[in-house]
């Protein structure tokens, strides 16, 4: 993602935010807490690179805050911290040239291994949802928020980085109950702060349960 697409995303998701959070009043029935479990891989549509090899299991924490609510629309602010062990393993070892260091023939060593990755992450993100029936409706959601993982690969440095999503789902709510289907694209990628900045893509597949407080 262009650096520019990453400052208009993120002006507006803090915006959305802000708004949150100087809300004369925080409703205690708009809010939902829960969590989830989601599973990702590169190797599949719409990605599936040649290059690498990259799988994620996940594990979130879910805030969720009703902004306004029409008779089939809402708007909603979700707030994502998630703890991320991802598999990752370089499949083309020709990715790596002579031109990225003199220490290229090491790094093809290193990274055709396949290595475990943990990553911290804190997504914030704006849901638009639509009432299909009383207790059914669907949702888009987009979120963006900083990351920091453990190692470095081929494609993406150790430390600092950003997670960018974007989702579809469905949810059936029982009583104060809502379960959560969603199917989610993910790049992770860190600004061009550090090199190297290619990113890893994800498709990604999330089961979740939330409760209204």
């Amino acid at each position: 993602m262009k650096q520019d697409h990453y400052l208009i995303l993120m002006i507006v998701l803090l915006s959305v935010f802000n708004t949150f959070i100087s809300s004369a009043q925080i409703k205690k029935e708009k809010l939902k807490f829960g969590f989830a479990y989601g599973y990702g891989t590169e190797n599949t549509f719409p990605f599936n690179s040649k290059d690498y090899d990259h799988t994620t299991t996940y594990y979130k924490i879910k805030i969720n805050y009703l902004l306004k609510d029409k008779r089939k629309w809402s708007y909603e602010v979700n707030i994502e911290p998630s703890f991320n062990i991802a598999n990752h393993q370089l499949i083309n070892k020709h990715f790596i040239k002579p031109s990225d260091g003199e220490n290229f023939l090491e790094q093809r060593e290193l990274f055709t291994q396949k290595r475990e990755i943990k990553e911290y992450v804190l997504d914030l993100g704006l849901l638009i949802r639509y009432k299909i029936i009383k207790n059914y409706s669907v949702y888009t959601l987009a979120s963006v928020g900083p990351m920091i993982s453990n190692k470095a690969t081929e494609r993406l440095a150790k430390g600092f980085a950003f997670s960018d999503i974007l989702a579809f789902g469905t949810s059936y709510t029982i009583d104060n109950i809502q379960l959560d289907i969603q199917y989610s694209i993910r790049h992770t990628s860190n600004f061009d702060f550090t090199a190297p900045n290619h990113g890893h893509n994800t498709a990604n597949f999330e089961f979740g349960v939330l409760f209204k407080l």
